[in-house]
């Protein structure tokens, strides 16, 4: 049994389109707390917070869009990580992607006092390894791993007590990258991250590369941060996000993903992210999401329940 910590950050700051804030709401319409209970784990829903207040200054780069909020959000969410983590497995239900400034660095300092290296299994099309001097959209979602890996150009956020390295990253889903976000990610220098796209899952399949990515934090002895975009989906099936790529992972891609995830015990903490309901078909996308919820926290093919007509 797990201890499971539903943490609402409504977080919509991180790029220009807005209904992200909507996002934590949509997941307990879509029955998360009552899923996670059902499969007989305890839950306990703090709320939705709030971003901490701010004055970051004017960014270096022009184009940054609500540095202050974004900024103020990363203090409140990496002190809620670093709170909730040591109690149980937190669940920061976005809320767009730059809520991963603040979940990671939280989660990566609880693993720092833990003594405990921290990997992060990134299931997006992005790579958001941008930051704030390198984005040309000014979107800040595109951020959180250049931030939690170390690069410059966060002075605006709060000093990481401890960064990830780079070959300590695996992201799975990608098939929308910049070409300085890869150059980046491919330096030898920096260490490389585990990369795989589309066209790879495409040729082997989804399972051997997640598999070896999770011998690797095991033979580590490590935490394991999952962050999960909802366009690391294909749009087809997770209509409900502004950043849609098509070619994402179909569902029962998704479903091997969360089994795996939940057969190798490692996760201890995870983000919901990207999820926008004005764009939702009828609530689909978020009980999509609240199902691979229930993959990871042990669902079986088998106890799937049939939707009633």
């Amino acid at each position: 049994m797990t201890h499971v910590i539903l943490i609402g950050a409504p977080v919509d700051c991180g790029k220009r389109r807005r209904g992200c804030l909507m996002g934590p709401d949509a997941y307990r319409v879509a029955r998360l707390p009552e899923t996670v209970t059902n499969l007989g784990h305890t839950v306990e829903d703090i709320g939705n917070l709030a971003p901490a207040k701010v004055d970051a200054g004017a960014p270096n780069n022009p184009v940054v869009h609500m540095l202050d909020e974004n900024v103020g959000w990363t203090q409140t969410l990496a002190a809620a990580a670093l709170e909730h983590a040591p109690k149980g497995l937190p669940i920061f239900m976005g809320g767009d992607h730059a809520l991963s400034l603040g979940s990671v660095s939280g989660i990566a300092a609880h693993a720092e006092n833990d003594g405990r290296p921290l990997y992060i299994l990134w299931l997006d099309a992005h790579t958001d390894v941008h930051t704030p001097d390198t984005t040309t959209s000014g979107n800040l979602h595109g951020t959180p791993v250049g931030y939690v890996t170390g690069r410059e150009g966060f002075d605006a956020f709060p000093p990481l007590s401890t960064t990830i390295p780079v070959e300590r990253v695996g992201m799975i889903g990608l098939r929308s990258v910049d070409p300085e976000e890869r150059a980046f990610l491919e330096d030898s220098d920096n260490g490389s991250a585990t990369l795989v796209d589309m066209r790879t899952i495409d040729e082997v399949g989804i399972a051997k590369p997640l598999g070896e990515f999770l011998e690797r934090v095991k033979a580590d002895n490590a935490m394991l941060h999952v962050s999960l975009d909802v366009d690391f989906l294909d749009p087809s099936v997770a209509p409900a996000v502004g950043t849609t790529v098509p070619g994402g992972a179909t569902v029962r891609e998704a479903h091997l993903v969360m089994e795996m995830l939940c057969d190798s015990g490692l996760v201890t903490s995870l983000d919901l992210v990207e999820l926008n309901p004005s764009l939702d078909e009828r609530g689909k996308t978020a009980s999509l999401m609240v199902e691979l919820v229930a993959s990871l926290l042990g669902r079986r093919v088998f106890d799937r329940p049939t939707p009633r007509a």
